[in-house]
């Protein structure tokens, strides 16, 4: 806090107007933090909600995973899908995706895994089985979040494991 000296005393005295600029600076700077944070926070989130939902290969039988994406030191999260046939393992496709989240401020986990059959001819598409790694995916979520983007589509799942 900015003081001032008395003459010939050097005990310092704060000097009560400087106190009121010092505590205005310091309330405005607080004002304008969380104004930036809330700024920040929001623009986080409009983020997540621009990442897809889903990102699955147009046609064949391959492995996917599903992940929940959160922004990272805040609470927005959503649940995302990714699958394609150039992964070996499930975890090729997690490597490949997670440092792309990770590049726009999100944190990504893995939930699980499984297979999608996608047959676009004839509009359906089944999930299916288990990653080794991670593990079997909830493929009713799963199932939810690619009903939302193939709604022309035959959706469904099972536990079987081919």
């Amino acid at each position: 806090m900015p003081c001032t000296f008395k003459t010939g005393n050097r005990t310092p005295v704060p000097n009560k107007g400087n106190r009121m600029n010092a505590l205005c600076s310091a309330l405005g700077r607080l004002v304008v933090s969380r104004s930036l944070t809330g700024s920040c926070s929001r623009a986080m989130a409009g983020a997540l909600a621009n990442i897809p939902d889903v990102e699955i290969d147009p046609e064949g039988t391959f492995k996917y995973i599903l992940l929940r994406v959160k922004v990272k030191d805040g609470d927005a999260q959503k649940d995302v899908v990714r699958g394609t046939k150039s992964a070996e393992y499930h975890n090729h496709i997690f490597e490949k995706v997670s440092p792309a989240l990770e590049a726009l401020g999100m944190e990504c986990k893995c939930l699980g895994g499984g297979k999608i059959e996608h047959n676009n001819k004839d509009k359906k598409i089944r999930v299916f089985g288990e990653s080794t790694a991670f593990g079997k995916a909830d493929h009713a979520a799963s199932v939810e979040k690619l009903k939302t983007v193939f709604s022309d589509y035959e959706v469904t799942w099972s536990d079987d494991k081919k």
